[in-house]
């Protein structure tokens, strides 16, 4: 099979290529490619522009049961469901259950359009999108579009990230994307599946690229968003115009008042960390208790090494292999530098038979560690890697929040409406959840990370006669 590159809607092959397996070629768009094809981003615009918000929205929602359902182009071919399933899962050692869940979240995200979109605008009707005037609570607002495309660069670890850009076209916004190496096939199926449904396909850009060519992406388009590692923050800090998501670092917080109950919520603890096979930046990183750390980090480690490598196409895999083995080799080699610190332990090597790094079905694989630190400093209490990891740290109540540095999510496992309302007021939390749920849990009214629609949008001030306009 041979990928395109998709130059707004139109297919073009390019002499520059790359073989990611056997059986697949993308080919590769330049920097220069990307730059002019900006040059007529105003026509993608314009046939956004031209088609009601409402029924973009009804694109959006058709386009969830394509992407579900349907057999879709894919470069040269086309591609079933099933054959989805088992080529992303070749390419990024996903097993077929995480591809069909993070399938899911895709199709829940595409099918509940405008209730992810009331979430963004708090409420704001779609039609505003039409005419750039709204009323709210009997009075008039103008939003305007702060750009006129949105690049985005993708990465490979979890297809579910795709959901994010989604709400752009139905507000009217073109999307240019570069795909991660190993997932070109989930941008391409929603692309494909939102064009089939009536969406116009200048509306969309798919430049599988280099890093250089990314960078072209996300600082030529008028709004970037981009995917990656504490690195990728810091490269892209300067440009305002770029909303980075990266490490996640989430955590559970559980409070006095919760913590003599700590066994009713092991189970939450063991999904927190292990969701989506420990990929994702939701995922629980660390767990600050007040007490009782030992007991539980001996009850949580017996739970997660009873997950244990499966094949990729077995019904109850949870794990993930590593598509880059020398990536697997070297996070398992700095965990191992890192526990030579003193004040940090294992906890899971006692309950799992072997190593954390295993070869099994065929694939490199790091087994679900735990790690119980002395000390909130230790370098294993506040990091994240890729696959089902998280440390556990005792630490009085109060400190807690001071300690915890920005974090994606924090569940906070507490009744304690002081604790709550401090909560509410850090500026290290994005997403915050009060009580005993997993980190991972996501309601489609609510922003996962950001909001795009303030990203895309500016409020601008407005009085006067506005009878007929809008």
């Amino acid at each position: 099979m041979q990928i395109p590159i998709l130059r707004l809607g139109e297919d073009y092959h390019s002499a520059d290529l790359v073989e990611l397996n056997d059986n697949l070629v993308t080919h590769t768009a330049n920097p220069g490619l990307i730059r002019r094809d900006l040059l007529q981003i105003e026509k993608s615009k314009a046939a956004l522009d031209a088609i009601p918000a409402e029924t973009l929205a009804d694109y959006c929602e058709a386009a969830a049961e394509l992407f579900m359902h349907a057999d879709l182009p894919c470069g040269d071919s086309t591609q079933s469901p099933a054959e989805y399933i088992e080529s992303l899962s070749a390419l990024t050692r996903l097993p077929h259950t995480l591809v069909k869940m993070n399938m899911g979240k895709i199709y829940e995200a595409m099918s509940q359009i405008r209730t992810v979109i009331g979430g963004l605008t708090r409420g704001i009707p779609l039609e505003m999108f039409d005419g750039g005037l709204a009323t709210l609570d009997g009075l008039d607002v103008n939003y305007y579009p702060a750009t006129s495309s949105l690049g985005v660069s993708l990465p490979s670890n979890a297809p579910a990230v795709n959901s994010l850009w989604l709400p752009a076209l139905v507000m009217k916004i073109p999307v240019l994307l570069k795909p991660g190496r190993e997932d070109p096939f989930t941008p391409l199926r929603i692309v494909q599946a939102m064009i089939q449904a009536g969406f116009p396909k200048e509306a969309f850009g798919f430049y599988p690229t280099t890093h250089e060519g990314g960078d072209t992406l996300l600082t030529t388009c008028g709004a970037g968003i981009s995917f990656g590692s504490d690195v990728t923050v810091r490269k892209y800090a300067p440009f305002k115009s770029i909303q980075v998501h990266g490490t996640g670092r989430s955590k559970i917080l559980i409070g006095k008042d919760f913590i003599d109950r700590w066994e009713d919520y092991i189970d939450v603890l063991v999904t927190s960390i292990s969701a989506n096979g420990g990929r994702s930046c939701i995922n629980t990183s660390s767990i600050l208790v007040p007490s009782h750390r030992d007991e539980i980090a001996e009850a949580l480690a017996a739970k997660l090494a009873q997950i244990e490598p499966l094949a990729r196409d077995d019904e109850n895999a949870l794990l993930c292999g590593f598509a880059n083995t020398a990536m697997a080799e070297g996070i398992d080699g700095m965990i191992e530098d890192l526990l030579k610190e003193p004040g940090a332990r294992d906890v899971t090597s006692s309950y799992r038979d072997g190593d954390r790094k295993v070869e099994a079905h065929g694939q490199t694989y790091l087994r679900p560690t735990l790690i119980a630190c002395d000390d909130k400093n230790h370098s294993l209490a506040n990091t994240e890697f890729m696959f089902p990891f998280a440390s556990i740290v005792e630490m009085p109540q109060p400190e807690m929040l001071d300690s915890i540095g920005e974090t994606l999510v924090v569940s906070a496992f507490t009744e304690d409406k002081t604790w709550s309302q401090d909560m509410m007021i850090s500026h290290n939390i994005e997403r915050l959840n009060i009580g005993p749920f997993p980190t991972n849990r996501v309601q489609w009214e609510q922003p996962h990370e950001g909001n795009l629609f303030e990203f895309l949008y500016r409020r601008r001030a407005i009085q006067g006669d506005l009878s007929g306009v809008g």
